[in-house]
């Protein structure tokens, strides 16, 4: 327990700012609902404009953008690309930033086995995660309330925010894997961002091509928003993916990060 509280002080900061970043993000964006609704008809003739791959790509829907679920849908897309950023960073430098501050020997001479170790960075991280995500969920439903003109489905409204928390678990235990995996890691930002926009690349590449197989590659399409607009629901077969790329990454980082040779200074 003291471990995982270590470990939260230390990430406070860090927490404070992605939680801040991001509720801020969604206030701004939010804000601009009026201004679409209101100028529905010229929204929708701008947008015709651009070609329909470059739609699809930034998942702009003509028909749905202009209704506030479909609206939000748009400017959740974003929310998740940071959110996965943060939840990636916070797996990479689970083990990485012992490594690089030359504390990794002195932590596994303390009187804890290595998995107490994981496990409390694990806790930690999750428990990060979630400070982050209940401030953008009450962020985010405080401000659809006040900007929102017509009334929404709040149980889509929610069932489309907290997929944020499953596709950040996801991200944050391949960062986790990636970390215990590789030697050295010189910048956890860098490597964090490298990956997650390479996924983010794909989902966009997957939703111009309309390629079904891409969407089992990028953890972006898992939840899509259309989907449970559509069925009220989720799509089972990217659930049990979801659970078992997490279940076999953190797997995995027990079992490598406990045969691991951790180089004193």
């Amino acid at each position: 327990m003291n471990m995982v509280l270590h470990e939260l002080k230390s990430c406070r900061k860090s927490t404070i700012v992605w939680a801040i970043s991001i509720a801020l993000m969604t206030i701004f964006f939010l804000s601009l609902y009026p201004s679409f609704s209101s100028s529905a008809s010229l929204v929708k003739k701008i947008l015709e404009g651009y070609p329909e791959p470059v739609r699809k790509a930034f998942g702009i829907s003509i028909d749905d953008i202009t209704k506030f679920l479909g609206f939000y849908s748009y400017m959740f897309s974003y929310v998740v690309l940071l959110g996965a950023i943060q939840a990636m960073n916070y797996g990479i430098s689970a083990i990485s930033k012992e490594i690089k501050l030359k504390t990794a020997d002195f932590l596994i001479t303390k009187p804890v086995r290595r998995d107490e170790v994981l496990t409390s960075k694990l806790f930690a991280s999750l428990i990060s995660l979630i400070i982050t995500d209940i401030i953008y969920l009450v962020t985010a439903f405080i401000t659809a309330e006040s900007v929102a003109k017509e009334s929404f489905n709040i149980k889509l409204f929610f069932m489309i925010s907290v997929t944020l928390f499953f596709v950040q678990v996801i991200f944050m235990s391949i960062g986790i894997l990636l970390s215990t995996i590789m030697r050295k890691i010189k910048s956890t930002i860098s490597l964090s961002l490298g990956v997650v926009f390479a996924f983010y690349i794909i989902g966009m590449l997957q939703s111009t091509l309309n390629d079904k197989a891409m969407k089992y590659i990028t953890p972006f399409k898992y939840f899509d928003a259309g989907y449970i607009i559509k069925n009220s629901s989720y799509d089972m077969t990217f659930v049990i993916i979801s659970l078992f790329v997490v279940v076999v990454s953190i797997l995995l980082s027990y079992v490598f990060f406990l045969k691991r040779d951790i180089y004193t200074v």
